[in-house]
This record gives structure tokens, sequence and C-alpha cells, in this order.
């Protein structure tokens, strides 16, 4: 796998069904350990996970261990691409999860060689589409403002994954400035390329861009971001305000009083901003796009934990071995609505903290309280359970004192009666 993966010198795509983790790490360690030896880099794509028919094919821990070994090596996150980055993908049209890894380059071309001007987008396949359809970046593209609006609420709640769409928008700019240049000097585009040429106004790409920057904005001010964000946004401040520093001295230096002027005018702001942003409240994660169906799955799947954890090892009745496939599936089916409540653009590290939030946020329905033997019994149940407790001598007494208050009542039915009957003759 690592030799296919190094010999690389196009768009490939990887599928790792039935490798394990170990061997998976291994691979990515001994491919991507060297920068490739090729003047452009190139998307390199691996299939780690499928829908609920292909799942069992992929190891769970798949995408971790490409996207764990890249970062020890150095890689980044980073959905604009370009050398050195890798982002995670879900395509929901094949129902496909993968990893795109744009890996690092020495500049100078291997002894495979290249063939013509190859980006890390660009396909020699001329029925290839540039980017792949269904794909947030597809959809990004070719939508109108109002659909790109709404899908932005409902794909990108949160800044982080409004920042990885902004970075999207940015890389496919960046292609149609290639493509631009590609038949300024002459070259004939392909049919891929021509469609995509066509299809995607660089104007409607700046208008979304603006769009996402002012949520972005919005979201900041209105303390709509996470404890980490709030921590990344405060580092990149502090960065900016070291830059700013470090010039201003610079300028100090070579005597430009201007250039000090204006540099103090935006370490002020800079400053500024760095306050409000210590001062900016937090919010928890959003909650999953599927939180209320997870819910209901995770009331049912209650009961048959406990039974498990009752059983202790023991021989299950045929009931109960019956329950617990049924506990299988239910949690299949969470995993499966989990994965369907992943946004666009989001983290490993910012899925998981939204998983952990909304297992927490669960409270299993309180327990009912068993019925009482004598509830339905009739009027007098309440009566009987006050008298627990009776001797002979004061059952007695108390059947005497019952005939007695009969007897008074039948009495003074009887006087009543009378006199109704002696006032009806008159």
């Amino acid at each position: 796998l690592a030799a296919s993966i190094r010999a690389s010198t196009e768009i490939e795509t990887f599928d790792l069904a039935g490798k394990n983790a170990s061997t998976i790490k291994q691979a990515v360690l001994d491919a991507f350990k060297d920068p490739f030896p090729l003047q452009e880099t190139v998307r390199l794509t691996f299939v780690t996970g499928a829908g609920k028919l292909g799942r069992q094919k992929y190891d769970e821990g798949a995408a971790r261990a490409i996207t764990g070994n890249l970062r020890e090596m150095g890689y980044e996150e980073d959905h604009g691409g370009g050398a050195g980055t890798f982002k995670l993908q879900h395509d929901t049209g094949k129902n496909l999860k993968t990893v795109v890894v744009y890996p690092t380059i020495v500049g100078e071309v291997g002894t495979a060689g290249i063939e013509g001007d190859t980006n890390a987008m660009s396909l020699n396949d001329n029925t290839v589409p540039l980017l792949p359809e269904g794909s947030p970046e597809h959809k990004i593209a070719l939508t109108s403002m109002n659909v790109f609006d709404r899908m932005i609420t409902s794909m990108c709640p949160s800044w982080s994954q409004k920042k990885g769409c902004a970075a999207a928008i940015d890389e496919i700019k960046e292609l149609c400035k290639k493509l631009d240049e590609k038949l300024l000097s002459g070259q004939p585009l392909s049919d891929s390329e021509q469609s995509f040429y066509d299809d995607v106004s660089m104007s409607s790409l700046e208008e979304k861009e603006t769009l996402i920057r002012e949520m972005m904005h919005k979201q900041v001010d209105n303390g709509q971001i996470t404890a980490d964000e709030r921590r990344q946004l405060l580092s990149q401040v502090s960065d900016r305000l070291e830059n700013l520093e470090k010039d201003k001295a610079e300028a100090g230096k070579l005597q430009k009083p201007k250039r000090v002027e204006n540099l103090s005018a935006a370490i002020g702001k800079a400053a500024e901003r760095q306050e409000k942003m210590e001062n900016t409240a937090v919010r928890a994660p959003h909650p999953l796009k599927k939180q209320a169906e997870i819910n209901k799955l995770r009331t049912e799947l209650t009961p048959l934990l406990e039974m498990e954890a009752a059983a202790k090892g023991r021989l299950l009745s045929l009931k109960e071995s019956q329950a617990m496939g049924r506990k299988e599936e239910i949690e299949e089916e969470i995993e499966e609505l989990e994965e369907e409540s992943r946004g666009w653009f989001e983290s490993d590290e910012a899925f998981e903290a939204r998983l952990r939030s909304s297992k927490a946020s669960f409270k299993p329905p309180a327990k009912k309280k068993a019925a009482s033997k004598s509830a339905g019994g009739g009027g007098n149940s309440a009566n009987s359970s006050k008298t627990s407790w009776s001797t002979p001598g004061s059952r007695k007494t108390t059947s005497s004192s019952n005939s007695k208050k009969n007897s008074t009542k039948g009495n003074a039915g009887s006087v009543f009666a009378a006199m109704m009957m002696d006032s009806d003759s008159d």
C-alpha cells in the first residue's frame, strides 16, 4: 500500500476496506514520512468508512490511523488544501467517509515524471468532475445564494465549521483562477474543466464568502462560540499582536514615523479585540442534528443495558438473548444517526466533543413506581391500609361500633321517612 501511495503522480483513490488500523498506520508512516518527488502536490483520497451495508468492511479506527499519523509528521487539517494538509469528508451521495491528503513535495520531478501542469484538483480523466458530486465543495460551488444561506445554517452551525467553509470557497476560487490562466495561455480545457468553468461563477463565490465571514463575525460578537473556538481566536489575536509589535519596533529602527503611527493604531485595535474576546461568553457545543431521534433510541436502550449488567456473565434466557440482539441493533442505529449529524468541515476533535455533550445531556426517564396491590380495590382501600394490626377485642369493638352506627343511620332514616309521610298526609 505504501509503495502504491508513493508512486502516485496524479489524483488517486485508495479503498482501505479489509485493512486494520495498525496496517493503515504503518502504511501512512512509510508513505508520507518523506516529501513526494513532485513539482506540485496531488490529491490522494482514502476511503475509510461506508454506510450500514458496507460498514463492517472498514476498521473503526481507519480515519484516526491516518489523521493521527499525519499530525505527528507535521501535516495540518486544512480544507483549503495545499501541500502538507489533509481534510475529512463525507460523500453523502455515495455514503462514503474519506480522508483527503495533499502530500508534502520536494519540488523536483521524480523518475516517474509528471504529465502536464497538474494541480491538486485537476484531473486527467475528462469525464470526472473537478469537485466530487455531492461533496460540500460541489454544493457550495453550484447552489444559489438562498440555498447556500440555508445550507450553512444547517450544515455549518459552529464558527469553526464556517471557517472551514470559507477556506473551501477560497480553494474553489483558486481553481477558477487556474482555469482562467489556462485559457489565457491558449490551452484548451478538458470536458470536466469546461463544465466546471461554465457552471461556477466567481462573483457568486465572492458573494458567498462575504456572507460566511459576516456570519462568523456576528457569531463571535453574540458569544456563540465554544471554549475551544475562543482559545483558537485568542491565539490568533496574540500572534497578530506579537507580529505587529515586531513590525513597529523595526519601523522605529528605520525611522519611519508614519508606519509606526499606523502600526500603533493596529496594535490598539488588536488589543481591544483581545480584551473583548477574553470577556466573550462561550456556549456548549451545538446539539446533534438527530438528537431527538437518538434520545428515543437511548431511552429504549437503557433497560437493555440494565438487563445486561444484571446478568453478570450468567447464561441468558431465550427472551434475554433476543433483547440483547435488539440492543446491538439500537447501538448501530444510534451510531448511524450520530454520523448523519456530523456537519461539514467538522474536525474529529470537535465532533467527539459534540458526541460527549450529547451523551451527557441525555437523562433516562424516571422509573415508574410499582402500583399498590390495594389499588382499584374500592373506596375502603385507604381506610383498610391504615389498620394493619388489631387485637380480637378491638375487632369486636370496631364491629359493634360499626353496627351501632349502622343502626343509628337506619333509625335516623326511619324517623325522616315518618316525618315526610306525616307532612304529605297533611
